[in-house]
């Protein structure tokens, strides 16, 4: 049950910590850096209150220093997210009694214990893991989870609006959690989200089987740690690693399943989507589904932009975290007016980036993920080179032989429907097609139609009147759509994230509109003087 709590205040955003030389966050990063790589936990399943160690183990790495074991984590199999699924269950009943105020203080201890003497580890675990920078990783797995976890207590205290008593009725709404338990699958590029998954249904009353990305299962080990210590009780959030098919065979088959809450690829996602609804008979209610998948993320520029401030923002769009954000810049669209001086700055600040270790403090770019990123991007790479359309202006190469490095990449298209302007790349390659300034309007015809999906997207112009008209022919190209500035970078409370067409549901993680995604609306009308005749008064003889 959901009781109507006072509506909370909304939270300042937690300052983001520069980690300048010196600085006691510096000093006290480094060492949970060298504490926890020189570990290699063997990381099991969480189920109710046991850790399960079933399941052959599997070694976590780190990407820029692949020969280095980080972890090793059991597998998952059908019986252990079966059991899983049977702890939260048991756990439900008493998780949907507790009090909204009391389940809020557990995910409010989370958040200050994070901004406090958690926030190195969770830090580390995300740079060694997923190889970000140590700037990438203060404002994912620090700043934006802890503002997951105020914000979403704020919105959700905010939920019920009561309906109108007539003289002698009292009408009321509460809000349940859903009938069953939630799967959330989550990504291996933002701790956050992995964080914000699971728990955003778990505020609301919910129970929730977690499974994260292999890849980033060192910082959800540490994610479901902290949880536990800020007392989330046993069964509320269970978490089964490793492949994800036997997890999702078995909960996609559970009368009980009452919702997937995912973000991942848009292939992914369309197989889970299929699955529920091949599976619809059986279940005890239509399971909620919220996705955000993939993102094919345009920069569109007008002849007026800016050069100095489009340079910066394609190159911070684009491979901060080596391209591997769903909102990252992918495409451009860019004035043949502005291309000269624009085309210098790009391979300059290009050429300015340096890449490497990420416990290097002056690498701008770590590894990719794994080796089969690593492999796939390189092949676009080669692709593109040998492709006489194109014609690579920075980067082009990647190094496997110590970490998954990928150069970040620029390449020049003639056809501006190649592959390259369509497909998710997810790495560090930027595709820009030249537009003759006055086709600047097919240049906008082609930025709304060229890629299926409808994430994020930027204009950068100083003409107010094409922002405006700009702003209403993409009005479906990007559920985040942002003005002289890059496409990445959405903030809790501030930007509320989600897309459309093949980007997901756009139900806008860190807001009030996806937490309604996680409760169950009840009414209830109670008369205090009911009726004692069936007749009416029109039935009454003149």
């Amino acid at each position: 049950m959901f009781e109507t709590p006072l509506p909370l205040p909304l939270p300042a955003n937690e300052p983001v910590l520069n980690y300048a030389p010196g600085s006691p966050e510096r000093a006290q990063l480094k060492k949970e850096l060298a504490r926890l790589a020189s570990e290699e936990p063997e990381i099991a399943h969480v189920i109710g209150a046991q850790e399960v160690q079933e399941g052959a183990l599997r070694n976590i790495v780190a990407p820029h220093q692949h020969g280095k074991v980080l972890a090793r984590i059991h597998d998952s199999s059908e019986e252990v997210a079966g059991r899983a699924i049977e702890e939260a269950l048991a756990a439900a009943p008493a998780w949907a009694a507790m009090r909204f105020e009391e389940r809020a203080r557990i995910f409010l201890k989370a958040a200050e214990l994070l901004a406090g003497p958690w926030r190195a580890t969770l830090n580390a675990a995300t740079m060694l893991g997923q190889s970000k920078t140590v700037f990438q990783a203060e404002i994912d797995a620090a700043c934006e989870l802890i503002d997951f976890l105020r914000f979403n207590v704020a919105y959700a205290s905010r939920l019920i609006e009561q309906p109108i008593s007539p003289p002698g009725v009292r009408n009321t709404v509460e809000l349940r959690p859903l009938e069953g338990f939630v799967l959330a699958v989550t990504p291996f590029n933002f701790t956050a989200i992995a964080g914000n998954l699971p728990t955003a249904p778990a505020l609301l009353g919910n129970v929730v089987v977690w499974k994260p990305a292999e890849t980033q299962s060192l910082a959800a080990y540490h994610t479901i740690r902290l949880l536990r210590e800020a007392g989330l009780p046993p069964g509320v959030i269970n978490v089964v690693y490793g492949r994800g098919e036997p997890v999702g065979r078995i909960c996609l088959a559970h009368p009980a399943l009452a919702g997937l809450h995912f973000t991942g690829s848009t292939a992914t996602f369309q197989t889970l989507w299929r699955g529920i609804g091949e599976n619809l008979g059986r279940y005890r209610t239509y399971p909620r589904i919220v996705g955000e998948t993939g993102g094919k993320d345009f920069v569109l520029a007008h002849p007026s932009a800016d050069v100095e401030a489009l340079a910066v923002a394609l190159v911070r769009g684009a491979y901060e975290f080596q391209g591997q954000k769903c909102s990252a810049a992918s495409r451009a669209y860019l004035p043949r007016s502005l291309w000269p001086v624009l085309r210098e700055r790009l391979v300059g600040h290009i050429s300015d980036l340096r890449m490497g270790d990420v416990t290097d403090f002056r690498n701008f770019l770590g590894a990719v993920i794994d080796e089969r990123a690593f492999r796939r991007l390189s092949g676009w790479q080669q692709r593109l080179a040998a492709d006489g359309g194109c014609e690579i202006l920075a980067g082009g190469k990647a190094r496997g032989e110590e970490g998954y490095f990928v150069e970040p990449t620029l390449v020049r298209v003639e056809d501006p429907r190649h592959p390259v302007m369509q497909e998710e790349l997810f790495g560090p390659i930027l595709a820009i097609f030249v537009y003759e300034d006055e086709r600047l309007d097919e240049a906008l015809s082609l930025c709304e139609s060229t890629s299926p999906y409808g994430l994020t997207g930027s204009i950068f112009s100083r003409d107010r009147a094409f922002l405006a008209r700009a702003s209403r022919v993409l009005l479906h190209a990007a559920g985040n759509l942002y003005l002289n500035d890059k496409p990445t970078g959405a903030v809790v409370g501030q930007q509320p994230f989600g897309g459309g067409r093949a980007s997901g549901t756009n139900d806008k993680a860190g807001s009030a509109l996806n937490l309604l995604r996680w409760v169950s609306p009840r009414s209830i009308k109670e008369t205090f003087v009911p009726p004692t005749s069936v007749s009416y008064p029109f039935q009454q003889e003149p």
